[in-house]
């Protein structure tokens, strides 16, 4: 069937039909290609339910937290039962439904601490991130479209940053103003966010760079500045919106890297303190839990063994996330959706 044409030509060629169609808005087609991605509809509803918990922490948990018994203490989830028929009436060696995943070293509960723990965890995920994302890309903006001296000075300076080794720094710093009032912010959160803001940005600011500098010699960009848009305008309005894709897809990567450093510092003993108070809204998170299942690996191996779990399923969630939206938003994409 021959293409029908309207009356209206372009001086060279008819214009069809779908030419005049309105454009489409592409985030929109991203996020049904994104829907189409098992895996990465998993992983949203993953950081769904831990969003949600994390959120209602305070409703879910079924004890108090801090709450201590001794006399209840190791307790194994309620799964598990001994196999000795003497053990029956031994709470250390058979699970109690009230304590679905069994008691630490002082009798609290793991399924209240694993709860709380989330709410921490997400915090340490998403604060830094957003921080590390906002920094990396204004010097990265500024860097690939000021070019000369200035992204000489910004690039160096991103390379001096980058070559200190990160691990090191976040724990000479933590370990430097833990008992500092800046150390007692937020249960030592409010140090690990500035740790984590100051080093961590380097690759976004790198990326943004490299975006801006293959963006900013284009037709549109060219059009903006001949009817006098000024810098500031062209890199909000312009150079942004088109850098936002691989800026989304790096900040959904850095999230379980967050989320992981506060892991490995807490099971080294240097990240969020333990609280004192249940009406603190930060009482534990997975990196402290993971340290006091180090403690008592061989007594109470499900203290290390369920935060862990809960650490790889949120880092599983935002790869599967990433990888999604990597495809998705890549232009080369488009018509396989």
């Amino acid at each position: 069937m021959a293409q029908k044409t309207t009356t209206l030509t372009s001086g060279t060629a008819p214009l069809t039909a779908e030419a005049l169609a309105p454009i489409s808005n592409p985030y929109l087609e991203a996020w049904k290609r994104l829907q189409k991605n098992k895996a990465s509809v998993i992983g949203l509803i993953v950081i769904a339910f831990f969003t949600f918990v994390a959120i209602f922490a305070n409703f879910l948990a079924p004890h108090n937290a801090l709450q201590y018994t001794p006399s209840n203490s190791y307790r194994p989830p309620m799964w598990v039962k001994s196999a000795n028929p003497a053990d029956a009436d031994d709470p250390t060696k058979n699970g109690k439904v009230e304590f679905p995943l069994g008691t630490d070293t002082i009798g609290r509960d793991v399924l209240s601490r694993a709860i709380y723990g989330a709410r921490t965890s997400m915090m340490v995920g998403l604060i830094p991130t957003v921080i590390i994302i906002i920094i990396g890309t204004t010097l990265g903006m500024i860097s690939g479209y000021a070019g000369g001296w200035v992204d000489n000075l910004l690039m160096r300076f991103t390379d001096i940053i980058y070559a200190f080794p990160d691990l090191l720094f976040f724990i000479i710093m933590l370990t430097a103003l833990r008992d500092t009032w800046i150390g007692q912010l937020m249960n030592g959160l409010f140090l690990l966010f500035v740790a984590l803001a100051i080093v961590s940005w380097t690759g976004t600011a790198r990326l943004v760079r490299g975006q801006v500098l293959a963006l900013k010699e284009k037709d549109f960009v060219e059009a903006a500045r001949a009817i006098g848009a000024g810098p500031l305008h062209i890199m909000v309005r312009h150079l942004l919106p088109n850098s936002l894709a691989p800026i989304l897809v790096a900040a959904t990567f850095r999230v379980p890297q967050s989320i992981l450093l506060e892991a490995i510092l807490g099971f080294i003993g240097v990240g969020v303190r333990p609280a004192t108070n249940q009406a603190d809204f930060f009482l534990t998170s997975w990196g402290l839990m993971l340290l006091e299942g180090r403690d008592a690996i061989y007594s109470q191996i499900w203290l290390l063994i369920i935060p862990a779990i809960c650490i790889a399923l949120i880092m599983l969630a935002f790869t599967f996330v990433g990888d999604g939206l990597r495809d998705a938003l890549d232009p080369m994409m488009k018509g396989q959706a």
